[in-house]
């Protein structure tokens, strides 16, 4: 077992990658990035890093000239022969040769594109513009880059015990929530926890953990390179910007009204399976669901990723029963700010009711919170999002309009289109 205190103790190298592979991203990536590889690879869109926690100083606490450092690190990565072999032999989601030979040959050849990087104040601008096949490539590994930094910059003066108790301590809470998750009868539970992670090795020790205790309740990792190497399934299906890019590329309201499902037509013409999972809730889940076309009923599940989670459950099994659909068989996946205390009042809740699966992100991978003296290890929110595509500025609502982005009038003009009624407003704390 990796002993992370000294790894970290010992991080000032001239340089210490931390992303060493293109695969050391989210299952979803490489997913969405098949889709739009077919149908969409010219278009061009720009994604930037947004700090929802403004109180979180980034670029007074993480150096410029390391952050470059890293990122230019990222830009000389390609593909090995070991990890081409195993997209291109692995069973997927119980289908082999998930990823077409002319995406992988593609992939084989990918460098990821150039970055701009500015200050602003106390935060750092980070944005990517180019291809949509190339910039979607930046999202988790800028983001893994920029929360590792942030880690070793609040660590950088402890001492090498120091560091020992500190890991101690999380590992023992890890494993505490582990154990406490064991009890539940029937769970399925997976690592999300790529995007805002303390840092790679802390990823995979918390996946080893589960892997050792929780046994076949564990389904696998988001993490492609973990799920390589520790022989545990890859998970993950779509994310928001693809609903956000088709939304910001239609020419009129029309059009934008049906976006949300032209994208999902897309998606059952090249997946199958268990990864028809709706994610409804980009411009709002209650309009989505209520001008659904009857096929989309028919899909596998629901990912419920923003609001009040026990609602979005109750929304979507009463939408499956209106539709002629038994929720017993339908799969419905919590993936928003878990914690165990969550995970067990959803799992009682829903239990038996519908088919349960869970995606434990920042609060497995990241929760270091008050184990440092001031608070500093304690997670934040931050995400990478599309801007714009073609030059059109992209907008999400969410069911939080907390977690709304884009240009004022588009979001007002997208309620509109969208119908979206008054929301209510959630923190949002990671």
């Amino acid at each position: 077992m990796t002993d992370i205190a000294s790894r970290v103790y010992n991080h000032n190298w001239k340089i210490d990658p931390i992303v060493r592979s293109v695969l050391d991203t989210d299952f979803y990536k490489l997913l969405m990035a098949q889709t739009i590889f077919r149908r969409h690879r010219n278009v061009r869109v720009t994604f930037g890093i947004i700090n929802r926690s403004k109180d979180v100083p980034l670029a007074r606490l993480i150096d410029k000239g390391a952050l470059k450092e890293q990122l230019d690190h990222i830009r000389t990565l390609s593909l090995s022969r070991g990890e081409s072999t195993w997209l291109r032999g692995n069973m997927f989601y119980g289908k082999r040769q998930m990823f077409a030979p002319e995406f992988i040959a593609w992939l084989e050849n990918f460098r990821f594109p150039p970055y701009y990087l500015e200050e602003r104040g106390d935060q750092y601008e980070l944005t990517f513009e180019g291809p949509w096949i190339e910039t979607t490539m930046w999202e988790i590994p800028a983001l893994a880059v920029i929360m590792e930094l942030y880690s070793r910059a609040v660590t950088q003066d402890m001492g090498k015990f120091e560091l020992q108790v500190l890991y101690a301590r999380a590992m023992t809470r890890v494993w505490e929530k582990v154990e406490r998750l064991k009890r539940l009868d029937g769970l399925r539970i997976a690592d999300f926890g790529t995007r805002r992670r303390h840092g790679f090795l802390w990823q995979d020790w918390c996946v080893q953990a589960m892997q050792e205790e929780l046994g076949n309740a564990f389904l696998g990792t988001s993490n492609c390179l973990i799920a390589m190497r520790r022989e545990v399934e890859a998970i993950g299906t779509n994310a928001h910007e693809l609903p956000m890019v088709y939304a910001a590329l239609a020419t009129d309201d029309e059009a934008l009204s049906r976006t949300p499902y032209d994208v999902l037509a897309d998606w059952q013409d090249d997946y199958e399976g268990n990864l028809r999972v709706i994610l409804p809730d980009t411009y709002g889940t209650e309009g989505f669901l209520d001008k659904a076309p009857d096929w989309i009923a028919q899909w596998t599940g629901v990912r419920i990723d923003s609001g009040d989670p026990f609602a979005g459950g109750e929304a979507v099994i009463d939408w499956w029963r209106r539709r002629g659909q038994d929720p017993r068989t339908k799969l419905a996946i919590f993936s928003d700010g878990l914690d165990v205390e969550l995970i067990e009042g959803l799992h009682r809740h829903f239990h038996d009711r519908i088919r349960l699966g869970f995606g434990w992100g920042t609060m497995l991978t990241n929760d270091f919170r008050k184990l440092h003296v001031d608070g500093r290890l304690d997670p934040f929110s931050i995400v990478c999002k599309v801007i714009s595509a073609d030059g059109r500025p992209a907008v999400k609502l969410s069911d939080n309009p907390t977690k709304a982005v884009g240009p004022e009038d588009e979001i007002r003009r997208y309620h509109r289109v969208f119908k979206v009624g008054v929301q209510a407003a959630q923190p949002v704390i990671v």
